[in-house]
């Protein structure tokens, strides 16, 4: 559902913009709100969220799914934990779908997906296996990198129950808004993927901005 926010950017307490193949790493706390912004259209945002006070406690895309019945992301929807805590909401959007589904690129998927030459090419799990070897002092290791939510991102599901990539349906401008509900880590990668239409085979910055609470 589209939801346009009232949150001016010029009251953020925090904005960063995040080039294509960068990574965003940030404490967000209970009752602030955290923006994604598209500043350039078509662009896809690969994002894990963990409990700020215990990262074994991580987003959940069964849990998500489960409970508010529906594989795509937008206003109003209730994003779970591993223990079925509602760890954020989204509270606005203007793209008006997100993926849950897809997962995130990788060396690997790169080369089944396209080609063995494809390997070697930046992919969003060497961006978050950057940030958490550079920032130890968040306590998120290999083994707690999971699924994801690309937003932005257009996945259709197929009759037969596949999954496609598909040209994105964000434009510039467009924003995904979540009211986080306790202490989160948010472990961004702004994807660098050239190999299929998820970033119009043109991938861009973003911006991140984040609201103090109410």
């Amino acid at each position: 559902m589209l939801q346009e926010s009232n949150l001016k950017s010029e009251y953020a307490i925090n904005r960063s913009t995040v080039g294509a193949g960068d990574y965003f790493l940030q404490v967000v706390k209970a009752g602030e709100t955290f923006r994604i912004l598209d500043l350039k259209g078509n662009q896809a945002a690969d994002t894990l969220f963990y409990n700020a006070n215990n990262p074994i406690e991580r987003y959940s895309a069964t849990d998500t799914i489960r409970e508010q019945g529906n594989v795509y992301l937008t206003t109003g929807s209730k994003l779970r934990s591993n223990e079925n805590n509602i760890m954020l909401e989204i509270v606005a959007d203007t793209c008006g779908r997100h993926d849950t589904l897809g997962g995130a690129c990788a060396t690997e998927s790169n080369t089944v997906r396209y080609d063995l030459e494809k390997r070697c090419m930046h992919a969003c799990r060497d961006s978050w296996m950057l940030a958490i070897a550079e920032h130890p002092e968040y306590g998120i290791g290999k083994r707690d990198i999971s699924h994801n939510i690309n937003f932005f991102m257009n996945v259709p599901v197929t009759q037969e129950g596949g999954l496609t990539f598909e040209d994105g349906i964000s434009a510039p401008g467009k924003y995904v808004e979540l009211r986080a509900e306790m202490d989160v880590v948010v472990l961004l990668s702004n994807c660098p993927q050239l190999n299929n239409p998820c970033n119009g085979y043109n991938p861009t910055p973003i911006e991140c901005l984040v609201w103090a609470a109410d």
